[in-house]
């Protein structure tokens, strides 16, 4: 009976220094502090499980098609993606080193997420991060995916390609 009274003491002191740590604004929010190796540690976890669980949409079947990789790449330069993740021959706009985490090199991770993950990151949005929610901004669905279709063939696009996909007429 001592141990879990014991626990539960421990418990409650637990709490309480985590309260007053996080609402006594101990906790640095600035951008330019990196977080403790267990606080990112948690967020990436929390993140990859969150998308996991509620990426359920399935892509379209033309999503390899030429003329849909085109437009993705077209959206992707208007909707702004380039301003934050850059592009091929495109650099990133200056602020977005400013963003903490920064946004990552999209040919690096798309290869390690599926269609469904993406679609719902583009969609939804990252809270903390910067990634806004496209679907909240009024991008539809289809877009989307041809977003995602675009992604999914990222690292192979030339420089040239994104250009003459980006500056062509619709």
């Amino acid at each position: 009976m001592r141990i879990l009274t014991l626990i539960g003491a421990l418990a409650v002191i637990g709490g309480i220094a985590a309260a007053v740590f996080f609402f006594g604004g101990y906790f640095n929010i600035a951008a330019t502090q990196q977080d403790p190796s267990l606080v990112s540690w948690a967020i990436i976890h929390v993140r990859e499980a969150s998308i996991n669980h509620h990426a359920t949409d399935a892509p379209p079947a033309n999503l390899g098609d030429a003329s849909m990789v085109q437009a993705g790449a077209k959206a992707f330069a208007t909707a702004g993606c380039a301003n934050c993740h850059g592009g091929p021959g495109v650099m990133w706009a200056k602020f977005s080193e400013g963003l903490n985490p920064g946004p990552p090199d999209l040919k690096d991770v798309v290869g390690g997420l599926e269609p469904r993950e993406l679609f719902w990151v583009v969609k939804n949005g990252i809270k903390m991060t910067g990634m806004p929610s496209f679907g909240a901004a009024g991008i539809a669905d289809a877009q989307i995916w041809q977003i995602v279709a675009f992604l999914k063939k990222l690292p192979t696009v030339s420089d040239a390609d994104f250009k003459s996909w980006t500056t062509s007429s619709p």
